[in-house]
C-alpha cells in the first residue's frame, strides 16, 4: 500500500528568472524571538524549478519541496497565485 507523502509548501515572490527553468523566489516568515519576544522578519531566497518558464518578476506563487533537481534547487513552482505589476 503506497503511503500519502505531505510534502512541504511555502508562498513566496519571484526577484529574478534569467536563468532557464529556475526562478529565485523569497519566501518571508515571521519569528518571535524566544528570550526578547521581539517579531522578527526572516527571508529565505530559493531556487526553485519552473518548468515552462511561465513566472516573472513579482508573481507571487506557491513552491512544493521536491527531490534535489540540481545542486542548489530542491523546490518546484506548482502554482502562479497572482500575476505581478507589469514594468513601465
Amino acid at each position: 500500500m503506497a503511503e500519502v507523502v505531505k510534502r512541504r509548501h511555502w508562498y513566496g515572490d519571484i526577484v529574478s528568472n534569467k536563468m532557464q527553468k529556475t526562478v529565485i523566489v523569497v519566501v518571508s516568515r515571521s519569528v518571535v524571538h524566544p528570550i526578547y519576544k521581539k517579531v522578527l522578519r526572516r527571508v529565505t531566497r530559493l531556487k526553485a524549478h519552473d518548468e515552462g518558464n511561465i513566472c516573472k518578476v513579482g508573481d507571487r506563487v506557491k513552491l512544493v519541496q521536491s527531490r534535489p533537481l540540481s545542486k542548489e534547487k530542491n523546490w518546484r513552482v506548482v502554482q502562479v497565485m497572482e500575476k505581478g505589476q507589469p514594468e513601465k
